[in-house]
């Protein structure tokens, strides 16, 4: 990032050319905090390429008078040789000062290039990666802790925001700090993925034109992380851009899961060895399962790495129909984890053409089922929505019933449980299909069968609404009246 020349600190004023999408509650958060009175101090979290630096750069742009990142896996002698450079750099110093013993002495070189600077108007540090910066006996956290303290919480013009891919180590030792940051976050933002709508307009404002079908397929390889969207050209069909990256020698998805997890994670294989665990049992795994399947610990280390798993976007938990906390399912939810360890971890074929071959084998049939159903469940505000009950209470859940070793009985699940205070229940089935989805005479069966348990077991007086949720709309047949009291189809989950 060069050095400016017209004012100290402050960045020349350059109209933006990218087009700024999604984020609307996150960037009228950061707005508030432009208009404050007071110190602020943000922390903004969530999964690595989701945006965050993006998001921060974008809404502060000139206000930012200094920023600098930490280097994973740096020593302190590096992160503060580079953190000499970046304060040389911005303050047009030709002659380096002397490198700053310790990160106390680091603060205070910064306390004195902002002070002058706070009093002319609002400004902004940016510490991005935090986490990294909190080298093992370092003293930063401890250092940082008193340079806000004692020093930026009497700055009404300061905004200091600080951020990191590792979600769980923000949230314990920054949001619940029980130490000197303890009460003293401000404002805290976890910045997700984008949505289907999102990705939609973010890939449009780069020219790539699909349709809702071909947008969802790139969704079930990449979700929506915009660091991968990025990479999708216009002119290629979601086939060829997903052969493109997954699939040839230097393609950006075909070496990033190590490089994901092993940057978030200190113990990363024990967090792999749990997303291989849900990705090989699609219908979830409670706490008690996790811990046999993966040999882990059964104390609070087994808790805080499902924690740190759930917080950086790449598991969800499910608190099963009419069940407690103690009865969690976890499900793997993160759609490049599921298509790396699916396709391309174990996979041969490379090359032009691979995933129009993989596609149409017997195996995909089922795999993107399991991807829809993941997606759906990612957006079930816009299924709500179709459904006209965006302004009734609902309790989202799943509910699968397995039969004991006496009972004559057939065991099933249902991944999407909607419980409505309009004494309703909304049963969803989810199915992802190329043309109109049709329901057989076999699978109309299924689908009695299952409401009919579904009532038996949980003894609910409540009426129970069978909701079809598919790519193109449940086709019209003998099977379908009396069946399906709701239909909702792609481009529902679109809005």
């Amino acid at each position: 990032m060069a050095a400016y020349n017209r004012q100290p600190g402050f960045p020349k004023s350059k109209k933006s050319m990218k087009i700024f999408i999604g984020r609307k509650e996150e960037k009228n958060i950061l707005e508030k905090t432009l208009k404050s009175e007071e110190a602020e101090l943000i922390a903004i979290y969530g999964r690595r390429r989701v945006g965050k630096t993006f998001l921060i750069r974008e809404v502060f742009k000139s206000k930012i008078i200094f920023e600098f990142s930490g280097v994973h896996n740096a020593t302190l002698k590096d992160q503060l040789l580079n953190f000499r450079n970046r304060l040389a750099e911005v303050t047009n110093q030709k002659l380096p000062p002397e490198i700053p013993i310790g990160w106390t002495e680091a603060f205070e070189m910064l306390k004195k290039y902002c002070d002058p600077l706070l009093k002319k108007g609002k400004c902004v540090i940016f510490l991005d990666e935090f986490p990294w910066l909190n080298t093992p006996k370092s003293g930063f956290l401890s250092a940082f802790e008193y340079f806000w303290n004692s020093w930026g919480t009497k700055q009404d013009n300061l905004v200091l925001t600080i951020c990191g891919s590792a979600a769980s180590w923000m949230i314990q030792k920054v949001v619940n700090n029980k130490g000197g940051l303890h009460n003293r976050i401000t404002r805290k933002i976890r910045l997700l993925p984008f949505t289907l709508t999102e990705t939609k307009d973010y890939l449009e404002s780069k020219n790539v034109k699909l349709d809702l079908y071909q947008i969802t397929q790139l969704y079930m390889v990449m979700g929506g992380i915009p660091h991968y969207l990025r990479e999708i050209e216009a002119g290629l069909s979601a086939a060829q851009n997903i052969d493109r990256l997954c699939f040839t020698k230097d393609g950006i998805l075909k070496s990033e899961f190590d490089n994901l997890y092993r940057s978030l994670f200190a113990e990363a294989d024990k967090h792999i060895a749990v997303v291989k665990a849900l990705n090989n049992t699609p219908a979830g795994l409670t706490r008690k399962e996790i811990i046999k399947t993966c040999g882990l610990s059964s104390g609070g280390r087994a808790t805080l790495l499902l924690d740190e798993l759930m917080e950086s976007g790449f598991i969800t938990n499910y608190i099963p129909y009419e069940k407690n906390v103690n009865d969690t399912i976890y499900k793997l939810s993160d759609e490049y984890s599921r298509f790396y360890l699916k396709y391309i971890e174990h996979g041969r074929a490379t090359g032009e053409g691979t995933w129009m071959k993989l596609s149409t084998q017997a195996t995909w049939k089922s795999w993107s089922g399991l991807a829809f159903e993941s997606i759906c469940l990612k957006h079930t505000n816009e299924i709500k929505a179709a459904l006209g009950i965006s302004g009734v209470y609902t309790e989202e859940s799943i509910w699968r019933y397995v039969p004991g070793k006496k009972e004559d009985a057939t065991g099933t699940q249902i991944d999407l449980v909607l419980d409505r205070n309009d004494f309703c229940v909304s049963i969803c089935e989810m199915k992802f299909s190329a043309s109109e989805f049709s329901i057989d005479k076999s699978y109309a069966e299924e689908l009695k069968n299952k409401l009919d348990i579904f009532q038996q077991k949980t003894k609910t007086k409540k009426a129970l609404f069978l909701v079809m949720i598919t790519t193109f709309g449940t086709k019209q047949n003998m099977y379908k009246p009396g069946l399906v009291q709701n239909d909702i189809m792609l481009e529902e989950l679109f809005k």
